[in-house]
């Protein structure tokens, strides 16, 4: 089994920042993919940004320059950071990871449980 657990949300005023960690453990041969997506209510899930195993980063536009995800492979980690926090930014924001439980199956996409982040005065 593979487990993602998240922590760092949280309630930031306008402008401020915070900074989201995701946790992989289990059964690990790999890892592929990592990537943070957000839900607002109503609102469809949206990807925010990815990063390969190589460091080979993507934003959505709304973020670009703003955030930045980073991960640590020794750790099975991977970090989303927020500058500049908008109140449209307020969503509950998912971490994700392509896993590889053995060298000879493919990655499958896992999910954590989701930490709210309200941007708000």
């Amino acid at each position: 089994q593979v487990q993602l657990v998240e922590s760092g949300g949280g309630l930031v005023q306008p402008g401020g920042s915070l900074r989201l960690s995701c946790a992989v453990s289990g059964s690990i041969f790999s890892i592929d993919v990592m990537g943070w997506y957000r839900q607002a209510p109503g609102k469809q899930r949206e990807l925010v940004a990815t990063i390969t195993n190589r460091n080979l980063t993507n934003y959505a536009y709304s973020v670009k320059d703003r955030f930045t995800i980073s991960r640590d492979n020794a750790k099975n980690a991977v970090f989303l950071r927020m500058n500049t926090l908008k109140p449209e930014d307020t969503a509950r924001y998912y971490c994700q990871a392509d896993v590889r439980t053995s060298r000879l199956l493919p990655s499958y996409p896992y999910w954590a449980q989701g930490t709210q982040v309200t941007v708000s005065s």
